[in-house]
């Protein structure tokens, strides 16, 4: 274990399980907050949620390879445990730092993945058909590995929350998933690690997204069909200077089921690409 200024960082499962057997012995209630660093004002919002309900937090720091498809930014993905560190230090909410090696999650001969179907079919994985098994497996593992009392994830991967919410409960694994709401900058843009790499001009469209999804949200509250305020909204951000639409959907809001019509709560859920980069984001509506 590392001590690093007050909070303790671990790298393997023994020595996380050892701290949290030991905080179990004490009754502690137990929080994780899974994330793969570059850490911002979103992920503090998690951590907030996590001190308010547990009595230990656990963050753990991983970028997960099994989410990545060949062609995409796991190699540049941003990688700065030394910040991650600190900023948690100086929110003041972290008992541990959880941040193993690949070869610790994944090691040899490892050949077992988690199928993920329900709230996990279309949408995301129409495009990156691997990656919600990936985030399942690494998820499954890190709850199993910690075995917290809650687990915190943001609403603004509003796909990735209910796939996780629904694999917890099909596996009996014992966690409350919590969603927590998305924090978004001063326009509205949903604060990601991925924004880092717009640039100026780019940054300028991302903002749009936001407004857009508001205006289809709305429509389709006044009665404007599915298919058109969904049609609609693609053709306004492509009017908006993205480069490429994945998905505007409406879906009903717990299970991403497709709806006829909006008579029960539901959300609007879109993927764009602005230069070489692609956001996510969704709106209740």
């Amino acid at each position: 274990m590392i001590i690093s200024g007050d909070i303790a960082s671990v790298h393997t499962v023994a020595e996380l399980r050892a701290a949290v057997d030991a905080w179990r012995a004490a009754t502690a209630r137990i929080a994780l907050v899974p994330t793969m660093g570059a850490l911002h004002q979103g992920h503090l919002a998690l951590l907030k949620e996590a001190r308010a309900r547990a009595d230990k937090v656990v963050v753990s720091i991983f970028v997960n390879p099994a989410q990545f498809a060949p062609q995409e930014d796991f190699a540049r993905y941003p990688r700065d445990l030394a910040k991650d560190r600190a900023m948690l230090a100086a929110q003041g909410a972290t008992d541990l730092i959880y941040a193993p090696e690949a070869s610790e999650i994944y090691p040899d001969g490892f050949a077992t993945r988690v199928v993920v179907d329900g709230p996990g079919r279309g949408l995301e994985s129409d495009f990156r058909p691997h990656f919600f098994g990936g985030v399942a497996t690494v998820v499954a593992k890190l709850f199993l590995q910690c075995r917290p009392d809650f687990a915190m994830f943001g609403e603004k991967d509003y796909q990735q929350l209910l796939v996780v919410k629904r694999m917890a409960k099909d596996l009996d694994l014992d966690v409350a998933v919590v969603g927590v709401g998305t924090v978004r900058e001063a326009d509205g843009l949903a604060l990601s690690s991925r924004n880092a790499y717009l640039t100026p001009e780019q940054r300028a469209v991302a903002g749009h997204l936001n407004r857009i999804l508001d205006g289809v949200a709305e429509r389709a509250r006044m009665g404007v069909s599915i298919p058109q305020a969904e049609a609609e909204g693609a053709a306004q951000l492509l009017e908006a200077g993205f480069d490429r639409v994945d998905y505007v959907a409406i879906r009903d809001a717990e299970t991403l089921a497709q709806l006829r019509a909006v008579s029960r709560p539901a959300r609007v859920l879109a993927a764009v690409r602005v230069g070489g980069v692609r956001l996510i984001d969704n709106r209740p509506v």
